[in-house]
């Protein structure tokens, strides 16, 4: 009987260890994805860099840029990564409903950040002063926009995780995407907050 029991054992598949190595994989794919998308960050970064003093003529970021419309950004963005931070704390609880209204709260910021850059991009575009216009404008509009697009994905994954929390609860899995969301949520506050440095203050100065 415990020969057989033995044998039962031995043939049995590893579902607990299949699954916590899947979570590894996914964890590595993720951070991995981060580091390729650090890179894409620091090549704009770098493009900007080089091409801000390229003018052609036009105007220049200290005649462009409203400081203080920006820090309302900021506030924005950076209040965003507050309530996701609360929305996680909840989630090491087990509550499902505080969960769901802490990422209802961040997307609703994050909402408020890309509007308010709209209003900006439309603003620059209606006084001339486009893309196209000189080749500060040009890195100018792709690196603010790149991140800009970053936000709107997120905000997109935001509200399938509020879907997946209403069809599924807090699940193992449901949990672990929970968590990524919040390392790429963060990873754009920290890029923000490098890029608002690096245009805008440097760039009224």
């Amino acid at each position: 009987m415990m020969a057989t029991d033995a044998t039962l054992a031995a043939t049995m598949p590893n579902t607990h260890g299949e699954s916590h190595d899947t979570a590894s994989i996914q964890a590595l794919g993720f951070w991995i994805y981060l580091m390729s998308d650090l890179i894409i960050f620091a090549g704009l970064f770098a493009t900007y860099v080089v091409l801000s003093h390229n003018y052609a003529g036009g105007p220049t970021g200290k005649e462009l840029f409203d400081l203080p419309y920006v820090l309302g950004e900021t506030l924005f963005l950076l209040c965003s990564s507050a309530t996701f931070g609360l929305a996680m704390l909840a989630m090491r609880k087990g509550d499902t409903r505080p969960v769901m209204l802490g990422l209802g709260v961040t997307f609703l910021l994050g909402l408020g950040f890309l509007a308010m850059e709209l209003h900006e991009f439309g603003q620059l575009i209606h006084e001339g002063a486009g893309p196209q216009r000189s080749g500060f404008l040009s890195a100018f509009f792709a690196l603010v926009g790149t991140h800009g697009a970053h936000v709107a994905c997120g905000m997109l994954w935001m509200v399938v995780m509020v879907v997946q929390l209403a069809t599924k609860g807090l699940t193992g899995p449901v949990q672990s995407r929970l968590l990524r969301l919040g390392m790429f949520w963060h990873f754009l506050d920290i890029v923000w907050i490098s890029l608002f440095t690096v245009v805008y203050l440097m760039g009224v100065m």
